[in-house]
């Protein structure tokens, strides 16, 4: 009986009260909210969505798309485009070439379509057809002959761009629900993923280092730089406006030397960092020293190493700026070929403009921030700090799908001016050279038309192809790596296997491809500083672990501001408050400043604002978090101080961040004595680095308000006085994590497992079943709403997608089928529906596919079917499609094809002829059948040719059979073991018979205690009619007591145990009981997915073993833990059997004398057909007695083989065996 019907089944409980008790707060028990909810559904909303908190959790996705056209950065990135300038054949004029503007319109149908009314293309239409959701990509590209020519604009579609769902591009960009549903999409479409060929595809987020922040790390591969490199450094990532990012490092020698590394096309430099230095600005030997010691004399090692650094230098005898920056562009002038007026020192002020600090602008800026790091190298050579940890989330961002796309985009763009630079100097080598009269003021327009429409002519122009296959395939083939680390693994396919699988893709945050192949474990070690931003328990087990982890519900990821879409300006307005502070600022045209002993640098987003004193940045931090209240300063500001250590610590100073990408988190800033009262404080948002230096509360009654009188004295008391406090103790884990039921009572990785199960569960993935084309798609047919439930299960509206159902569970050991993890389900149970589940499967036919080599230009491969038999079987119909609802059965007709041939009369009336009619049967594993759920034909992607593909999506039934896997919320998966009669299976005092059986070695083990909970919890919800709350670390007392009293007020067990009897003796069972109700999961692994049976099948050609894979008609896995149990138990005849007679057994000639097999050859046979002897070349021997036939698996035939290329000889000893 399933627990929707124990209500119904007991005696009158209309009467009994509302669960209260003092141990759990009052709003436990609360109503399901059916009603209202299917009032939603019924009549959705025409103004707002009602997920307003989904939304939220794809907002980075979409919020940093929009940023390509909201926040100017295409316009930035096209704005730091280099010019392309090339001279031509008489070396007198030259050509200007540059990309003035790119706009990305909205997706359309194409201009030759011309039967629509709404000329907008909407995703739901290229899911069906199997096409790509994107809009133009149009480019204005500028020439220029000379200085003083006219400029020519020429406007140029770039291909199509793919459009992120729901964003700013989009057609569905602020629709209701009502208006969702009428364009076929879900009534609460999230969006933030592509269709890429019909398919959903997103973008990871990856974790990158953070940006325009000095990381002073020890790694061991900076020894291999060369002879006398350490492995100490200082790195920082520098990030422009338009997201694209340059790393800079400083390399400590041995011989007191540093270095600056940085890299261009996939290529490293080394420049000495006093060479940077002098190029940068006109400085002298004392004030670098001065810029680095910064009146800390009395450090003599600091003092030491800087006269060394400096004595050093002298012997380049490059002092000016000037010869410093001509020396540089002397060495970059073979790379940085953009244009071909600069001198050599103009290319070295393009070298420090493009690859040194480009998120500063100005030259003392770039100076400062220098020298700071040459401080903090130094620092951490002489052991006065301790290095970064690069694998800290404080040190880490994301790198978000917005900002990664526009980077490409703009690399793709430099691209093609590089193309069109290199397609000019090719044409004059080959003499082909182009005159500069085409552009003058005199020439034709049309002449100037004829040169760029042949340069165009010799370009690839389609970026759109070039996105397209990135989101495709995940790679990115890049020509200057655009400083990142991997080149494949970029995107996914958005799975809707449920709903809950599908929300984690756009929560998920994956560390990257490379760290995947690393063989250490420290990447991936859940570190202190990610509290309250990655779940701690949502990641997979296997190989991502600790690699691809979950944001918290609550955590948000900055995308930028809307308002503020300058950063300078930004960094200008924030700075003039920082002074107002008490900053002491640079002056002027200075390049440092020199500080007083003790005083700590104020740094903002990378830039040195100037220095202040310890007591004054204490009250200056406690001012601008009141000013992120009050809006004076963004929001999302982090504010980070790290003071002076007395022993050793990281390097001290007040670094500020307003930039994207960061992730971010709320909490309480305490403004009272009271931290109990969470709604008298303010809330604030927090970074990843900020946490660390923040003393944040869990519970308010945890800690003291600094009296002595508390416990603690006064000095501890105000050391561990908190500044902030959480909100809830929940928030530290992810959406699916929240949803596990009293999780805080079971093991850890018991949760893990439940989060990733929770995933691979049958649901409810989406509503809108009708309009889609997903290869697979799986369906639960009878989910319920869960008795027991979290409240971020009615804060996240999951009711809308349930995933399992409520199963009346007993724990008992009946059968000798609820062994080990099996469970036994109630025949009756099954018989209702529970469980119950069907997959959707979509069958494309292509008629391309279907073209013979008869078929030529006069006739059309089309849809048809002239065979009355099967049409009048109804097996199919006169278009070649099956009947919609149809039952099909493995080899039955799927589809028909025949070729329309022209009639060769003259007469125009005359008939078209159909012939060679191909009739594809379906086929399917086993005897599995399906039913023809909908039938579509479609056209190509213009939608402008005939529709020659057609898309006929199945509905296959899966109830649950033997082997089938079932789970619980918390990590207690089993196998169904047998279906058990009604008549049979034990019943209660109230005639309750169990859904399920499960074993009782299931939980001490495990120790899921949660369970144990839920069971009580979902029995007294049941008799009470009122969903029970699990939020976890709620419970203030014990549970046992909380729901115990609700079963005793039903009259049921304390302790959820019950008398049963046994359903096939009669009499009552020795022990009681343990019987509740629990939510249980039915997983997508399905014995009718994943069985073999085979005989004989298709080998491998070289070791002639059966080949894996159940689609190619593969054997059966025989792997090391078969082996092993088998030689355990002394089983040869089986491990025989298996290893040898099942998989390669073969006959081959052997020499009893030197045991050799390869070397049996036999002579040529004779025409009268006499028998012929074997003879063994390797010692001579011959004849029965000396060449046996021996039964060996030919893998060893292959191993010997193999073996004698390394002159290794293998010998069996057979004189034993004759």
């Amino acid at each position: 009986m399933s627990a929707c019907g124990l209500v119904s089944s007991l005696p009158q409980q209309s009467s009994l009260p509302v669960l209260k008790t003092a141990a759990i707060p009052d709003d436990i028990s609360c109503p399901f909210g059916t009603v209202k909810r299917e009032h939603g559904n019924k009549y959705p909303s025409s103004e707002g969505s009602y997920g307003t908190l989904i939304h939220k959790l794809v907002e980075p996705h979409i919020a940093s798309f929009n940023a390509i056209t909201d926040q100017s950065l295409l316009e930035n990135g096209v704005k730091n485009l280099e010019m392309r300038v090339i001279y031509d054949a008489s070396k007198t004029h030259y050509l200007k070439m540059w990309i003035e503007d790119v706009q990305l319109g909205k997706p359309m149908l194409p201009e030759k379509e011309t039967f629509s009314l709404d000329r907008g293309l909407y995703p739901s239409e290229c899911r069906q057809r199997g096409i790509t959701y994107e809009a133009k990509l149009m480019a204005k590209i500028c020439f220029q002959m000379d200085d003083d020519g006219p400029i020519h604009f020429y406007t140029r579609h770039l291909g199509d761009f793919p459009i992120m769902v729901r964003s700013n591009r989009c057609h569905l960009e602020g629709l209701s629900p009502v208006d969702l549903i009428a364009r076929h999409e879900e009534s609460e479409e999230m969006g933030g993923y592509f269709i890429v060929n019909g398919i959903e595809r997103l973008i990871r987020l990856l974790v990158v280092t953070r940006r325009n922040y000095p990381l002073a790390v020890v790694r061991s591969s900076f020894l291999k730089k060369g002879p006398s490199y350490t492995h100490f450094g200082v790195l920082i990532r520098c990030v422009r406006d338009d997201t694209t990012s340059q790393t800079i490092t400083l390399h400590y020698l041995s011989d007191v030397g540093i270095t600056v590394r940085f890299s261009h096309l996939k290529q490293e430099y080394l420049v000495p960092v006093l060479l940077i230095l002098r190029a940068l600005a006109p400085l002298s030997d004392k004030q670098i020293f001065e810029g680095v010691v910064q009146g800390d004399f009395d450090d003599t090692t600091l003092v030491g190493q800087m006269e060394a650094l400096l004595r050093a230098h002298r012997t380049t005898n490059l002092y000016s700026q000037d010869s410093c920056l001509q020396y540089l562009g002397a060495r970059f002038q073979a790379v940085f070929r953009y244009d071909d007026r600069l001198s050599e020192r103009e290319i070295g002020e393009l070298v420090i403009r493009r690859m040194l600090f480009v998120h500063l602008e100005d030259g003392r800026e770039k100076v400062s921030l220098l020298l700071l790091m040459i401080r903090k190298l130094l620092a951490l050579v002489g052991n006065k700090i301790i290095p970064d940890n690069p694998d800290s989330l404080m040190n880490h961002e994301i790198l978000l799908p917005g900002h990664l796309l526009a980077s490409y985009l703009k690399e793709k763009l430099d691209e093609l001016l590089g193309s069109a630079r290199t397609v000019l100097l090719q044409d004059q080598q080959r003499g082909a050279s182009w005159s500069s009269d085409a552009f003058s003021p005199e020439s034709p327009t049309s002449a100037t038309d004829k040169f760029c429409r042949r340069l165009f002519s010799k370009l690839n122009l389609d970026i759109g192809k070039k996105i397209r296959y990135f989101l495709g395939t995940g790679n990115m083939p890049s020509s200057g790596g655009m400083d990142l680390q991997q080149v494949t693994g970029y995107t996914v396919v958005a799975e809707r296997l449920n709903y809950l699988r599908y929300l984690s893709h756009f929560r998920s945050v994956h560390r990257g491809s490379f760290f995947a192949t690393l063989k250490t474990t420290t990447v991936r070690k859940l570190l202190p500083e990610s509290w309250g931003f990655l779940c701690p328990v949502h990641t997979p087990d296997g190989a991502p672990c600790g690699l691809l982890n979950h944001l918290t519900h609550t955590c948000s990821i900055v995308s930028g501001d809307g308002e503020e879409n300058n950063p300078t300006d930004r960094v200008r307005a924030i700075a003039s408050v920082l002074v107002g502070l008490g900053v002491t600022q640079l002056e002027a045209g200075a390049a440092f400043l020199p500080k007083s002993y003790g005083a700590h640098c104020v740094l903002l987003d990378g830039c040195l604002i100037g220095y202040a004193s310890f007591s004054q940045l204490t009250t200056m931090v406690s001012q601008l978090r009141q000013m992120k209240g009050n809006g004076i300063v963004p929001a999302h500001m982090e504010i980070v101080l790290i003071l002076q250590a007395p022993k050793k610590g990281l390097f001290p100073g007040l670094f500020l961040f307003t930039t994207p990408s960061r992730l971010m988190r709320p909490v309480y800033r305490i403004e009272g004595a009271d931290l109990k009262k969470k709604e008298a404080h303010k809330l604030e948002l927090i970074g990843t680095f900020e946490q660390v230096f923040l003393n944040i509360a869990l519970q308010g009654e945890e800690y003291g308000s600094g009296d002595p009188s508390t416990g603690l004295p006064a000095t501890l008391a105000a050391a561990v006085l908190p500044t902030h406090v959480e909100g809830v103790p929940t928030n530290i884990l992810s959406v699916v994590a929240n949803l596990t039921p009293f999780c805080d009572f079971n093991q850890s990785p018991r949760n893990m497992y439940q989060c990733q199960m929770a995933k691979q569960s049958m649901g409810t993935p989406l509503h809108a079943f009708p309009f889609r084309s997903d290869s697979k798609l799986y369906r639960l047919q009878s989910g319920q709403s869960p008795v027991v439930r979290p409240s971020l299960f009615n804060t996240y509206q999951m009711d809308s997608h349930p995933n399992g159902a409520n199963a009346v569970v007993a724990v008992i050991s009946y059968t000798g089928y609820d062994m080990e993890d099996a469970m036994i389900i109630n025949k009756s149970s099954f018989e209702r529906g529970f469980g119950n589940g069907s997959i959707y499967k979509s069958e494309l036919i292509d008629l391309k596919d279907h073209i013979s080599a008869d078929d030529d230009g006069s006739s059309l491969r089309i849809f048809a079917c002239t065979d009355m038999d099967l049409i009048n079987g109804g097996l199919l119909d006169h278009d070649g499609f099956p009947p919609v609802g149809r039952l099909l059965r493995p080899g039955d007709p799927f589809c028909s094809t025949a070729l329309l041939a022209h009639s060769t009369s003259e007469d125009p009336n005359s008939e078209m002829g159909i012939s060679d009619e191909n009739v594809i049967r379906w086929k399917a594993a086993g005897l599995e059948e399906a039913y023809v759920e909908s039938v579509r034909l479609m056209g190509d992607a213009a939608g402008l040719g005939p529709a020659r593909r057609a898309l006929i999506v199945l509905r296959i039934p899966r109830p649950p059979v033997i082997g089938d896997k079932f789970s619980s919320r918390h990590g207690q998966k089993g196998v169904c073991s047998q279906k058990w009669p009604l008549i049979d299976m034990p019943f209660s005092e109230h005639g309750l018979t169990p859904d399920i059986i499960i074993n009782p070695h299931a939980f001490p083990s495990r120790m899921t205690i949660g369970m144990f909970v839920e069971s009580m919890a979902g029995k007294a919800g049941c008799l009470h009619g009122t969903s029970q709350d699990a939020t976890p670390f709620r419970l203030t007392g014990v549970a046992v007591e909380c729901f115990g009293d609700a079963l005793k007020k039903a009259g049921f067990s304390y302790y959820g145990n019950e008398p049963m009897y046994s359903g096939v003796f009669g009499n009552e069972l020795a022990a009681d009981i343990f019987i509740g109700v629990v939510y249980y999961q039915r997983l997508r692994h399905m014995v009718s997915d994943k069985f073999q049976v085979r005989t004989t099948g298709p080998v491998h050609n070289l070791t002639r073993q059966p080949i894996k894979g159940r689609k190619r008609a593969g054997g059966i896995r025989f792997g090391e833990m078969e082996r092993d149990s088998l030689l355990a138990n002394g089983t040869a005849f089986l491990l025989h059997d298996r290893l040898m007679n099942c998989s390669d057994y073969t006959q081959m000639h052997a020499c009893v004398k030197c045991g050799d097999i390869l070397s049996i050859l036999a002579p040529s046979r004779k025409s009268h057909g006499h028998e012929f002897n074997l003879k063994c070349t390797g010692c001579g021997a011959s004849g029965a007695s000396n060449i046996v036939v021996v039964a060996l698996p030919y893998v060893y035939r292959y191993l010997v083989s193999e073996l004698m290329v390394m002159n290794v000889r293998l010998k069996m000893d057979l004189t034993s065996a004759c």
